[in-house]
């Protein structure tokens, strides 16, 4: 199965977004790929609330979302819009994963679930749960030969979404994403490898990189990694581009054949506090 990871530096507003990535992700459908992943914020990203509430619209009127999917349905083929931050009628936003199919239909949709609420070192600050509402569900959906898994950015850092993920059958983990530049440094890959080896999963994600026009910085550096752990392919820079893969979906139950982790997993007590 060939996919193809899209990394953005996406702009503030959805109609320059939707011209930035539509060539990207025509470079990657040229390419050969059945299934096509962009990183979370594809629509817009504004780190101003006023501005970017104004701005939002809803999943069905977002000029982005429909534009990707018109153009799965042109070319008959998958795209994980790897995040939309849309209006989902509350006081708070939603930072949705679609899975849109070959016939331009969202065929499974996912609301991030962890919110990046931290204090880094360099005094860099965030509150994504002042704008958004946390979703309540994991999810997977099919793509092809392939079950997904789908999980956003910051979810990364919590394992036991994962192993759910590929006890209920996902053997890709996508983690679209849009990673602060000090954080990518420091954990990126790792996480995203550990994420794999402890599942026995192709861990899929596609970044945005750069500068940005509302002035923070993402990593890039998008990345594909294999069930035993091994890197696939990766961009090694944070500028926009296209990288293209070819996964072997039957290697996940070799992985997992291999080191059963996920069927000799015990229950336990405790722990116990002791003196």
């Amino acid at each position: 199965m060939r996919v193809a990871l899209v990394q953005t530096r996406t702009p503030a507003t959805q109609a320059a977004a939707l011209d930035h990535v539509l060539p990207l992700v025509r470079q990657a459908a040229e390419a050969g790929a059945e299934l096509i992943l962009t990183p979370e914020g594809t629509n817009i990203l504004q780190k101003d609330r006023d501005l970017l509430k104004a701005a939002l619209t809803t999943v069905e009127a977002d000029p982005v979302v429909c534009g990707l999917r018109g153009f799965a349905r042109e070319r008959g083929l998958h795209i994980l819009v790897g995040s939309a931050l849309v209006d989902a009628g509350g006081e708070r936003a939603a930072n949705r994963s679609l899975l849109v199919g070959p016939d331009g239909e969202v065929s499974a949709w996912y609301d991030k679930l962890h919110m990046f609420d931290v204090d880094l070192p360099n005094g860099e600050t965030a509150r994504e749960s002042a704008a958004y509402a946390p979703g309540d569900r994991a999810v997977t959906a099919k793509a092809g030969e392939a079950r997904l898994g789908l999980s956003i950015c910051y979810d990364m850092r919590f394992p036991a979404l994962y192993r759910a993920l590929a006890l209920a059958g996902a053997e890709v983990m996508t983690v679209p994403a849009a990673f602060t530049r000090p954080t990518g440094e420091a954990h990126w890959e790792i996480l995203l490898r550990s994420r794999a080896i402890e599942t026995g999963s192709f861990v899929l994600a596609p970044a945005q990189g750069g500068f940005h026009e509302d002035r923070r910085g993402t990593w890039g550096r998008s990345l594909a990694v294999g069930p035993w752990g091994e890197v696939l392919g990766v961009l090694d820079h944070d500028e926009p581009g296209v990288l293209v893969v070819d996964l072997d979906p039957a290697a996940a139950a070799r992985a997992r054949r291999a080191i059963p982790a996920l069927a000799n997993a015990r229950a336990f007590t405790g722990p116990e506090t002791l003196a």
